[in-house]
């Protein structure tokens, strides 16, 4: 009888043995945890906080119900978890791992044929002065949560600050505002998703937090904590803020010190290095989760990426291949999606940022419209930015921001991106149609029909924040073709040059508008922004361009 022993409770750990015991049900698996709790999604915390889950206990239950506790995994899968044990050594030679018991500190080794490291990560806890004061929380584990919620409850905060504006962060944000905290977030990078969003697509989303209250403090670094026992303000080199909450966010190092001292090899992002089956330089031992480094799919280059998704995939590989199976990990491509305050972000592949790092010849386009035909009550706009090689056509990246459905989209660029695909293929995939779900020629395909317009000349777009360094100059013009009553709603803003010609007026009224000047051409989304430059290039107008995304993807100064 194989033994098998896995290092870490929570998500590739309990997913690698639950696969061995379908697997090879003779095989005796034991799991060891340091923690009380096991098996919980550790994802749906923010949304316990904001109370859209009413009990804790309901992250740790399987679909019908049942708590997934240590009696759970014994009864229905034949697997022994061990809580409360913390593994202080393995020993490669003789095959063991030493664990203690955390309860009474007894110590015992417990050997294997095969083991498995998913000890994941750890929250980054700065060394700042005040970090220890009360009212302080690293949001990460559920007894953490479920004291910040319980104060909640009893509405002991009134003014949150959270450090730290990425995934994590913005979700507690939502959920605090929901519950009538006042909220700032802190973050010293000079926007928010800093990791994953390009900076206009991320001033679009930072428009739309600000109109709902949150308070943004961007390009601003924390320095310390001020308070006797609870902090009373969280000081930056801005000023001060004042906080009876603080919540630090600022991302997570995988634990590796115990996979380290093994001699096991840590790869160049700090996480333990695993080749594409999981192994790590152990052929008997694997390691998964957030405690190992993956490779970038486009890139193949190494990169640390925990998300809980891409733990549960680690799980299922090394179980398959605990069991004599040569199964691999495909690789990552960042994809992520989030929810807040009634507005949605995806992103999937690279960046412009990144294609720009990476020296890759590239080509983007925005265009923004409704995720459904716009005679549906439902319909809402999204606006969708691709990034593709210019030169083999391949389809690098893509962000979609906006009310409407964003993670169909995101998933569809996942998918050809990962078969490799070009930017033909986002159009020639035959997506599904009906009303109530999306248009006849899907956001994301109407994105590739730009990209292909651009690479063929037939379409010159300009992006925002090209456009916003034109806005103070004499020799720009900026066209809006939209009607009267739309304009009178809303504006452009902060424009040295702005020219108001309704599109059906334009052919008449071109003697308005100057062949020398460079003329860039919007509406709401710019649709009619394109006909207005195939109407002008018509008419031997030679500097035309469309203002990507239109005014939906302005995300500076509009007025009234």
């Amino acid at each position: 009888m194989e033994k098998i022993v896995i290092i870490g409770g929570v998500a590739a750990g309990l997913k690698a043995a639950a696969k061995v015991k379908r697997c090879n049900p003779k095989a005796e698996v034991t799991v060891i945890e340091k923690g009380e709790l096991i098996s919980y999604g550790a994802c749906g915390l923010p949304f316990y906080l904001a109370g859209e889950i009413i009990s804790i206990d309901d992250l740790m239950k399987t679909p019908v119900g049942v708590k997934r506790n240590p009696e759970y995994f014994q009864n229905i899968k034949d697997i022994t978890v061990l809580t409360q044990s913390l593994a202080t050594s393995i020993n490669r030679q003789e095959k063991y791992v030493t664990i203690k018991n955390l309860s009474d500190g007894n110590e015992r080794n417990i050997s294997y044929d095969k083991l498995v490291i998913a000890t994941g990560a750890t929250p980054i806890k700065p060394n700042l002065s005040g970090i220890n004061l009360k009212n302080v929380f690293q949001f990460w584990h559920p007894n953490v949560v479920k004291e910040i919620r319980d104060g909640l409850d009893k509405r002991l905060y009134k003014n949150a600050v959270i450090i730290g504006a990425g995934l994590i962060g913005l979700e507690v944000a939502d959920a605090l505002l929901m519950r009538g905290v006042d909220v700032t977030i802190v973050e010293m990078k000079d926007q928010i998703f800093p990791a994953f969003l390009d900076k206009e697509m991320a001033a679009n989303v930072e428009k739309h937090l600000w109109a709902e209250g949150i308070t943004l403090k961007l390009n601003e670094k924390v320095l310390h904590f001020n308070g006797e026992d609870y902090v009373t303000e969280v000081v930056t080199d801005k000023g001060a803020i004042p906080a009876d909450l603080v919540i630090i966010a600022i991302g997570a190092r995988p634990n590796v010190d115990l996979a380290q001292a093994a001699g096991l090899d840590i790869g160049p992002t700090g996480a333990i290095a695993v080749d594409k089956f999981m192994r790590t330089n152990d052929p008997d031992i694997y390691a998964g989760g957030d405690c190992v480094e993956n490779f970038n799919l486009i890139t193949g280059k190494k990169v640390f990426a925990p998300m809980g998704s891409t733990a549960n995939k680690h799980g299922r590989v090394i179980g398959e291949n605990l069991c004599g199976n040569n199964t691999e990990f495909a690789g990552v491509l960042n994809t992520v999606a989030v929810s807040m305050l009634g507005y949605n972000v995806g992103k999937t592949g690279l960046t412009e940022r990144d294609a720009k790092e990476l020296g890759i010849d590239f080509i983007s386009t925005t265009v923004s419209g409704h995720d459904r035909p716009h005679y549906m009550s439902e319909a809402k706009i999204i606006t969708t930015k691709l990034v593709v090689d210019a030169n083999t056509r391949r389809v690098l990246g893509a962000q979609i921001i906006g009310e409407g459905d964003v993670t169909k989209r995101i998933d569809i660029v996942a998918a050809v991106i990962t078969a490799k695909g070009d930017i033909q293929m986002l159009f020639d995939i035959d997506l599904s149609y009906a009303p109530p779900f999306n248009s006849p020629i899907d956001n994301v395909a109407v994105a590739a029909n730009a990209i292909m317009n651009k690479l063929e000349g037939k379409f010159k777009g300009i992006s925002s924040l090209a456009a916003k360094d034109k806005a103070a100059s004499d020799n720009t013009v900026f066209l809006d073709v939209r009607t009267p009553t739309e304009c009178e709603k809303l504006r452009i803003g902060d424009c040295q040059n702005v020219k108001y010609i309704p599109l059906g007026q334009l052919r008449g009224r071109l003697s308005e508008l100057d062949k020398d000047q460079e003329i860039i051409a919007f509406c709401k989304i710019s649709l009619r922004g394109y006909e207005a430059e195939v109407i002008l290039e018509g008419e031997g107008f030679n500097n035309v361009k469309v203002l990507e995304g239109g005014l939906v993807a302005w995300p500076f100064k509009c007025e009234k």
